[in-house]
Formats: C-alpha cells, sequence, structure tokens
C-alpha cells in the first residue's frame, strides 16, 4: 500500500513538473492524474470517480472504455498500426471516408484526413486559397478570409489568425494573418432593443455589407455554425446560419464550416448544418470524430473544389499540404465503431428525451439573481454568470466566478470547466438519466454556495 501511495505520488509531481499542460498556469496548477474511464466516469490515481460533463473537452461521445470502440482498436492493430496517406492508403481510412461522405451535407464528396480540428481547419484554409489559383479562370487576388467576432478555429497560425477571441490571439498578433471581421452574432448580447429575430437580420445586412465591400477579394467565410464553442457557447439566431450560406453563394465565396466542436450528434443532429439545412463548401471534422477515442480529424470539400486539383503531375496542380499521421488505421478503425453505434445504439433517436431532462434540470437556474443566460444547443449547455441580471454586466476577471463555482462542482464528483464566466456543460450523448440528474443537481448547488450570502 505505501508503495502504491509513494508511485501516485510521483505521478502527480510529474503531472505537475514535467507535463506542460495546455491554457493552464502551471504556477498554480493542481494535479488532478486520470487513471481510467468507466463509461461517463473518469477515476483518479487516489480512486476518485467524476462524472465527465465535459466530454473531455468536448469530444468523447459513447462514453469511456466501450468495449465495442476498444475491440475494433485492437483488431486493427493486429493488421496494422500505421500507412503514409501520401502515395498510399489504408482500407479503413478508405472505408470512413465513404462513411462520411454517406452521412455529411450534401455535396461534400471528397475527404482529407488530418489529426486534430485545429488541422483540419488549416487544412480547409489552404485547400480553398489553393483552389482560387487553379480554377478554370483564377482569381489569385482573392487572398482574404472573413471570420466572425469571437470566432476561434483553434491554435494552429492559421487558426488562431481566424480568431476573434482577443485574449487567445493577441499575444500573437504579429506572426498573424488579418482576416475580415464580421459579427458576433449573439442571441442573448445582441443589439439593444432588438428581438433575435431582428438580431438575425441586423447580423446578416452586416456580412452582406462585407461582401459587397471586396468583391472578388475573399477566399471564403468561416464560421462555426449555431454555436461559437472557445467563445462561451454563444449560441447564433435562427436563421442566421443559413443567411449566410444565401450570401455567399450570391457573392460567389467559399463558406467554410467548422463542425470539430458542434459535429456528432452535440446540438441534437449528427451535423449542426442539418439543423437549418446547410450545405457549405467546406466542412471541418474532429473532436467526437473517433469518439474521442483516439486524434483524428477530417476536412471534406465539394466535387467543384477538387476538381480544380485534378491535372497531369507536371502540372503541381496537387494539393500542396499532408500530415504524417493522417488518415492513420487505429484512430480510423475507432471512428467506424463510433459511426456504428450511432446507428445499433439509436445515439441520436435517444437525445431528444435527454436534451429536454437536462433543460428541465437547469431550468430553476433562470430564477437565480446571478446567472443571465442559460442557453442550450442539444447537449450543448452555457450558463453565464453575471453580476447584474437586467443590465448583462459581467464580473470582474479577477473574481473567476466561473472557476470556483466548477471547482465546487468538481469537488462533488462532477467535472466541468469554465469559459471565463460561463459554465460548460457537454456530457457525453451516452449520459444517463440518473447521471443527468446528479449533473443538474451538483451544478445548481454549486452556483447557489458560490453566490450565497450576495
Amino acid at each position: 500500500m505505501l508503495q502504491e501511495e509513494r508511485l501516485e505520488t510521483d505521478l502527480e509531481r510529474l503531472d505537475r513538473t514535467a507535463v506542460w499542460h495546455g491554457f493552464t498556469q502551471m504556477a498554480h496548477y493542481n494535479p488532478m492524474v486520470i487513471e481510467r474511464g468507466e463509461g461517463n466516469w473518469l477515476v483518479d490515481c487516489h480512486g476518485r470517480r467524476y462524472l465527465d460533463a465535459i466530454s473531455s473537452l468536448w469530444c468523447n461521445v459513447h462514453g469511456h472504455a466501450h468495449e465495442r470502440i476498444n475491440a475494433a482498436i485492437r483488431e486493427q492493430l493486429d493488421r496494422v498500426a500505421h500507412v503514409t496517406s501520401l502515395g498510399m492508403g489504408s482500407a479503413t481510412a478508405a472505408e470512413l471516408a465513404g462513411r462520411l461522405v454517406e452521412i455529411a451535407p450534401p455535396g461534400l464528396e471528397h475527404v482529407f484526413f488530418s489529426s486534430d480540428g485545429s488541422s483540419a481547419v488549416e487544412a480547409a484554409l489552404k485547400m480553398a486559397f489553393q483552389y482560387w489559383r487553379q480554377i478554370a479562370n483564377p482569381e489569385p487576388q482573392r487572398s482574404r478570409f472573413l471570420a466572425l467576432g469571437s470566432a476561434y478555429h483553434g491554435d494552429t497560425t492559421g487558426g488562431v489568425s481566424l480568431g476573434g477571441v482577443e485574449h487567445f490571439h493577441r499575444l500573437f498578433a504579429p506572426i498573424l494573418f488579418d482576416p475580415l471581421r464580421g459579427p458576433c452574432p449573439d442571441a442573448y448580447r445582441r443589439p439593444e432593443g432588438m428581438d433575435v429575430d431582428q438580431a438575425c437580420q441586423f447580423y446578416l445586412d452586416q456580412m452582406q455589407r462585407l461582401l459587397e465591400q471586396h468583391p472578388g477579394e475573399i477566399v471564403a467565410v468561416v464560421m462555426e455554425p449555431l454555436v461559437q464553442g472557445a467563445a462561451g457557447l454563444i449560441m447564433h439566431p435562427p436563421g442566421f446560419l443559413a443567411g449566410v450560406r444565401r450570401l455567399t453563394r450570391e457573392h460567389d465565396v467559399l463558406l467554410i464550416c467548422d463542425e470539430v466542436a458542434t459535429g456528432f450528434g452535440r446540438t441534437g443532429r449528427m451535423f449542426a448544418c442539418e439543423n437549418e439545412d446547410v450545405a457549405p463548401d467546406i466542412l471541418c471534422l474532429g473532436k467526437g470524430l473517433t469518439g474521442g477515442y483516439l486524434p483524428m480529424a477530417a476536412t471534406l470539400a465539394s466535387d467543384q473544389i477538387w476538381q480544380a486539383f485534378l491535372g497531369e503531375p507536371s502540372e503541381n496542380r496537387q494539393f500542396f499540404h499532408g500530415h504524417t499521421f493522417g488518415g492513420n488505421p487505429l484512430a480510423a478503425a475507432a471512428a467506424l465503431a463510433s459511426l456504428d453505434l450511432f446507428e445499433s445504439e439509436r445515439t441520436l433517436e435517444r437525445l431528444p428525451a435527454k436534451i429536454e431532462q437536462l433543460a428541465a434540470e437547469l431550468a430553476p437556474l433562470a430564477e437565480h439573481p446571478h446567472v443571465g443566460d442559460v442557453r442550450q444547443r442539444g447537449l450543448m449547455i452555457a450558463i453565464e454568470l453575471v453580476q447584474d441580471r437586467a443590465t448583462r454586466q459581467r464580473f470582474e476577471r479577477a473574481e473567476m466566478r466561473g472557476r470556483k463555482v466548477c471547482q465546487r462542482a468538481t469537488d462533488e464528483g462532477v467535472w466541468i470547466r469554465p469559459l471565463g464566466d460561463v459554465i460548460v456543460l457537454m456530457p457525453p450523448l451516452s449520459i444517463l438519466e440518473s447521471e443527468i440528474e446528479l449533473l443538474g443537481r451538483t451544478v445548481r448547488e454549486a452556483i447557489a454556495d458560490e453566490f450565497a450570502g450576495m
């Protein structure tokens, strides 16, 4: 027992001193070392259990250690662990590409594999940029991208350039390109005096003006459909996505939809775009693609884009981009097993009841004096804490109200993380009724305890 305790202490020390955690202030990091996962739960090296209510950063879909996904990875491991996708391919990745084409919005017929969501966006940017230089009548003057306010598209240089969250990109400004910046279509913090429908048109009018002011300059509009994740789960007014698709067609501009966070059932449909019957020119996928088991991402493109890259080898029209582990067979096997589970476990069919139950659990928070907004799209939920509900005034950053609420929940065995003072809940789609009750109760109590006496 003493040896086991010493090993756990050593692991925590290494996690604190040798491992450099992203977006984490290491001077104040309190180690939380996970040893294993069981369904929708994580178990740390002390045996403490935590409901994984953020799906291990929004990627776990069917729960941890699912026997079907584990078995698929083991079976693939006995065949081959990795082959390059440059100049050859694997049977498993080819099968996965076919499955993705089948379930994606119509017209997306070609799949480029990479290893994470940021890389999927980076590939999309380069793909769109190269496309305009290789069409029958090239338009090399197109060099600008239009991104939304408070955008977040990952942490690679291109993704950060698109970003509109100053906290994430200000430091790197000297090495970034400058996109055109559209509105932040926030259904909660909308222009004063406007209802949601009026706000939608207001935001679309801004997008239209930008497109009109820069004819022939814009490569693509890049956006997260329906929900802007890292911005604080900002929910767009209904109809905004469909309106942007209409505008991009009218102005002959490509539409790139980043569904790294919203894809694979998070909004209640397989892809967020389906909610407004939108098919983009390029679709970026990641996170839930493998069920959250192995790193893999995909950039899907229309045949129109694909055709611009075809030609003789001497013409150098091939896509000038590629990753060592793109199309990794182990990850592809996990992804195929995840897609099979969507069918066999009727994952999407069972979501409406879970969505409704979680909404009911959180409904009492709407009356809390320091909860400005409880917004939900499928199993993506944000609870925005404010100092004043009437004015929507935020707390001072130094108060760290969101962080304190999440720590209270974690102490009670429910693992959640904030985005500033926005409490994010994004449980696996496999969450059970009893776990939804636990999640709702724990979050309500954590908020009540944080503001007790105010």
